[in-house]
Protein backbone atom coordinates (compact mmCIF):
# COMPACT_ATOMS: atom_id res chain seq x y z
CA UNK A 1 0.00 0.00 0.00
CA UNK A 2 1.31 3.71 -0.73
CA UNK A 3 0.13 6.57 1.08
CA UNK A 4 -1.87 9.08 -1.07
CA UNK A 5 -2.40 12.62 0.27
CA UNK A 6 -5.36 14.59 -1.40
CA UNK A 7 -5.21 18.60 -1.37
CA UNK A 8 -7.23 21.05 -3.13
CA UNK A 9 -10.97 20.15 -2.48
CA UNK A 10 -13.32 23.00 -0.76
CA UNK A 11 -16.26 25.13 -1.44
CA UNK A 12 -16.67 26.50 -4.43
CA UNK A 13 -19.97 28.56 -6.54
CA UNK A 14 -21.34 27.12 -9.84
CA UNK A 15 -19.50 27.70 -12.85
CA UNK A 16 -16.21 27.74 -10.48
CA UNK A 17 -13.40 26.12 -10.85
CA UNK A 18 -11.04 24.15 -7.87
CA UNK A 19 -7.54 21.86 -8.61
CA UNK A 20 -7.56 18.41 -6.77
CA UNK A 21 -3.71 16.74 -6.49
CA UNK A 22 -2.71 13.67 -4.87
CA UNK A 23 0.76 12.55 -4.26
CA UNK A 24 2.60 9.59 -3.18
CA UNK A 25 5.06 10.78 -0.71
CA UNK A 26 8.49 8.98 -1.22
CA UNK A 27 7.19 6.91 -3.47
CA UNK A 28 7.86 6.68 -7.69
CA UNK A 29 4.63 4.84 -9.23
CA UNK A 30 6.05 3.55 -12.53
CA UNK A 31 3.91 1.75 -14.54
CA UNK A 32 0.70 2.41 -12.79
CA UNK A 33 -2.36 4.20 -13.03
CA UNK A 34 -3.33 7.31 -10.78
CA UNK A 35 -7.04 8.64 -11.13
CA UNK A 36 -9.71 9.37 -9.01
CA UNK A 37 -12.99 8.50 -7.77
CA UNK A 38 -16.15 10.41 -6.14
CA UNK A 39 -18.44 9.75 -4.08
CA UNK A 40 -21.66 11.82 -3.69
CA UNK A 41 -24.12 11.32 -0.94
CA UNK A 42 -26.13 7.95 -0.84
CA UNK A 43 -24.56 7.36 -4.56
CA UNK A 44 -21.91 4.49 -5.21
CA UNK A 45 -18.77 5.82 -5.87
CA UNK A 46 -18.11 6.25 -9.17
CA UNK A 47 -14.96 6.60 -11.33
CA UNK A 48 -13.88 10.11 -12.41
CA UNK A 49 -10.93 9.87 -14.44
CA UNK A 50 -7.60 8.10 -14.45
CA UNK A 51 -4.19 8.38 -15.89
CA UNK A 52 -1.13 5.61 -16.76
CA UNK A 53 2.38 6.59 -15.67
CA UNK A 54 3.77 5.27 -18.45
CA UNK A 55 2.43 5.72 -21.85
CA UNK A 56 -0.09 8.77 -20.88
CA UNK A 57 -3.25 7.00 -21.90
CA UNK A 58 -6.95 9.05 -20.10
CA UNK A 59 -9.94 8.16 -19.42
CA UNK A 60 -12.77 10.77 -18.51
CA UNK A 61 -15.84 10.32 -17.49
CA UNK A 62 -18.93 11.46 -19.35
CA UNK A 63 -20.32 13.16 -17.18
CA UNK A 64 -17.08 15.35 -16.62
CA UNK A 65 -16.32 15.22 -20.15
CA UNK A 66 -14.92 18.68 -21.37
CA UNK A 67 -14.67 20.27 -17.77
CA UNK A 68 -12.34 17.98 -15.92
CA UNK A 69 -8.68 17.65 -17.12
CA UNK A 70 -6.43 14.73 -15.09
CA UNK A 71 -2.83 15.61 -15.80
CA UNK A 72 0.50 13.74 -13.51
CA UNK A 73 3.61 15.24 -12.27
CA UNK A 74 5.93 13.71 -15.56
CA UNK A 75 9.37 14.12 -13.72
CA UNK A 76 8.57 11.36 -11.23
CA UNK A 77 5.12 10.12 -11.41
CA UNK A 78 4.50 11.11 -8.01
CA UNK A 79 1.59 12.92 -8.33
CA UNK A 80 -1.51 13.54 -10.30
CA UNK A 81 -3.91 16.58 -10.40
CA UNK A 82 -7.41 16.90 -11.56
CA UNK A 83 -8.32 20.45 -12.85
CA UNK A 84 -12.45 21.02 -12.41
CA UNK A 85 -13.32 23.83 -14.21
CA UNK A 86 -17.58 25.19 -15.26
CA UNK A 87 -18.05 23.21 -11.93
CA UNK A 88 -22.01 22.48 -11.26
CA UNK A 89 -23.84 21.36 -8.12
CA UNK A 90 -24.06 17.81 -9.11
CA UNK A 91 -20.37 17.56 -8.93
CA UNK A 92 -20.82 17.69 -4.90
CA UNK A 93 -18.99 15.02 -3.67
CA UNK A 94 -15.54 13.48 -1.42
CA UNK A 95 -13.24 13.09 -4.09
CA UNK A 96 -10.90 9.86 -3.48
CA UNK A 97 -7.38 9.31 -5.23
CA UNK A 98 -6.24 6.28 -6.34
CA UNK A 99 -3.47 4.00 -7.39
CA UNK A 100 -2.36 0.66 -8.56
CA UNK A 101 -0.97 -1.13 -11.75
CA UNK A 102 -3.98 -1.92 -13.76
CA UNK A 103 -4.90 -0.29 -16.86
CA UNK A 104 -6.76 3.05 -16.88
CA UNK A 105 -10.07 2.93 -18.40
CA UNK A 106 -14.07 3.32 -17.68
CA UNK A 107 -13.74 -0.25 -15.75
CA UNK A 108 -10.73 0.72 -13.45
CA UNK A 109 -10.92 0.01 -9.78
CA UNK A 110 -8.08 -0.23 -7.91
CA UNK A 111 -10.16 -3.21 -5.62
CA UNK A 112 -6.74 -4.16 -3.98
CA UNK A 113 -4.84 -0.25 -4.83
CA UNK A 114 -4.06 2.34 -2.58
CA UNK A 115 -6.70 4.70 -1.86
CA UNK A 116 -6.16 8.53 0.07
CA UNK A 117 -8.61 9.56 2.68
CA UNK A 118 -10.98 11.78 0.57
CA UNK A 119 -11.67 15.25 0.54
CA UNK A 120 -14.55 17.14 0.13
CA UNK A 121 -15.49 19.44 -2.54
CA UNK A 122 -18.68 21.06 -2.91
CA UNK A 123 -20.75 22.97 -5.58
CA UNK A 124 -22.86 25.43 -3.81
CA UNK A 125 -24.31 28.89 -4.34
Amino acid sequence: QVPLVESGGGLVQPGGSLRLSCVAPGFTLDYHTMGWFRQAPGKEREGVSCIRSDDGSTYIADSVKGRFTISRDNAKNTAVHLQMNNMKPEDTAVYYCAADPGPCGAYWYPRFGSWGQGIQVTVSS
